[in-house]
């Protein structure tokens, strides 16, 4: 898909912390509930494909463009200081529409990915997620469902479910899905192809999902949740990429709690 060159610079710097996005709203008209019409019937792929469009002409609800700071810290092991990061993350998880009208999506790691990367953004680690619900304002609930997970409907059904459960209430919110997330053990799992997913936070913060990297990429159902994360950490008052933090020995432990922490991004989609 092609975009007009205007738009590429607010693209660039659309997920900046405090930055609300520019580009035109519903370039394709699509609301959160014409796009389960939409897609009532569709299967991954097509599914990916809308998503992807209208996430890419701008049609991402208002509150979405206002990212919140989740602040993280370590001891250093080596000096014993104190070292304070803060990230950037969307109040929400991934949805398409408007303000008045808008609905949480679901999507394959690989077209969330093209979606991350065009809003200068990246998918969080598992140590992030739990950061993310301690710091949550809202934190609500898992409602799970048992019949036709992977089907559109009930990725429907679950939003209305979760909006019932809201009441309206605004703020970083939590608890309402399993993350997709970056991981080592996608690269180090037997099987290619891997997704990894991680949370559901019951209250007092147990998780329903441990990590986990049994599924297929293009295994979705209701419950999984695309959280975009400014991809710029700030680390004492210094600005770094993700991939700088991950790769450093000293400061990966901000971001990650796995033994290995080098699965940066996956793939895009095809």
């Amino acid at each position: 898909m092609r975009l007009f060159p205007i738009l590429a610079v607010f693209y660039l710097a659309g997920c900046h912390p405090g930055y609300r996005m520019q580009w035109p709203e519903n370039r394709t008209g699509l609301t959160g509930s014409t796009f389960y019409e939409q897609a009532a019937a569709m299967q991954w792929a097509a599914r990916d494909s809308l998503v992807v469009q209208a996430a890419l002409s701008g049609n991402l609800p208002p509150f979405l463009r206002k990212f919140v700071p989740v602040r993280v810290s370590l001891t250093d092991s080596l000096s014993g200081k104190m070292i304070k990061a803060v990230f950037y993350v969307a109040p929400d998880y991934l949805s398409i529409g408007s303000g008045d009208d808008w609905a949480r999506v679901c999507i394959t790691p690989y077209a969330a990915q093209r979606i991350a990367d065009s809003l200068n953004c990246f998918l969080p680690t598992r140590k992030m997620v739990d950061d993310i619900y301690q710091a949550a304002t809202l934190k609500l609930r898992p409602v799970p469902l048992f019949a036709y997970r992977d089907s559109t409907p009930s990725m429907w059904q679950h939003h209305l479910i979760i909006e019932g459960q809201r009441k309206g209430k605004k703020g970083l919110i939590a608890g309402i899905k399993k993350d997709v997330v970056i991981s080592g053990k996608i690269s180090r799992d037997k099987k290619p192809d891997r997704v990894a997913i991680y949370g559901w936070h019951q209250p007092g913060g147990r998780v329903i999902q441990p990590l986990y990297t049994g599924h297929i990429y293009w295994w979705v159902d209701y419950s999984q949740g695309i959280r975009l994360v400014y991809r710029r950490i700030n680390v004492d008052g210094r600005w770094m990429d993700y991939t700088e933090v991950l790769k450093n020995p000293r400061l990966s432990r901000l971001l990650c709690d796995e033994k290995d922490c080098d699965f940066l991004r996956y793939p895009v989609h095809p």
